[in-house]
């Protein structure tokens, strides 16, 4: 049976190169990195009285990991004005900022080589719990990369996107 099953004649797996990261209906200008998309769900043992020598296992409650967006620092605002929703030096007691907009569902599309997108996922109310503004500077010759990291309450694939032909 051929792995993929709308492309036949195609052998290997998608590359991690080309993505878009997309929030508020637009997509995020200059993003370089996305780290993985992880669940992990906790193990609960459990066992019956009369049966001291068999241990159960059961699903517990589900996590999911942190998210981290890197991008080249440009003038473009968006990361730092969704990290500033949750904490900004400038606001003094009784000026606090709005928590009523922090939290975001973003989307992140990912590619083939020839442009088409093969999968797509929704996040659900990320929030920025970390945020780089400046990366270490150095005399050599790199690109000033800023990043942000997202907790989020979950995500799942868009099954709408299927395998291009």
């Amino acid at each position: 049976m051929p792995e993929f099953s709308m492309n036949t004649p195609r052998d290997d797996p998608y590359k991690t190169y080309k993505f878009r990261v997309m929030w508020e209906g637009r997509y995020v200008a200059g993003m370089s990195k996305v780290s993985g998309l992880t669940r992990t769900t906790q193990v609960v043992t459990h066992r019956e009285g009369g049966d001291p020598s068999q241990v159960h296992r059961s699903p517990g409650q589900t996590e999911f990991g942190p998210i981290t967006l890197e991008r080249g620092v440009t003038h473009d605002e968006d990361f730092e004005a969704w990290a500033n929703k949750v904490w900004n030096r400038s606001n003094a007691v009784g000026n606090e900022i709005s928590l009523q907009d922090f939290r975001k569902d973003i989307n992140i599309e990912h590619y083939n080589e020839a442009g088409q997108k093969v999968e797509a996922y929704k996040i659900f109310r990320c929030w920025v719990s970390a945020y780089t503004a400046l990366p270490d500077l150095d005399a050599g010759n790199a690109v000033a990369i800023q990043s942000i990291t997202l907790q989020n309450e979950g995500w799942e694939r868009d099954t709408r996107v299927t395998e291009p032909t």
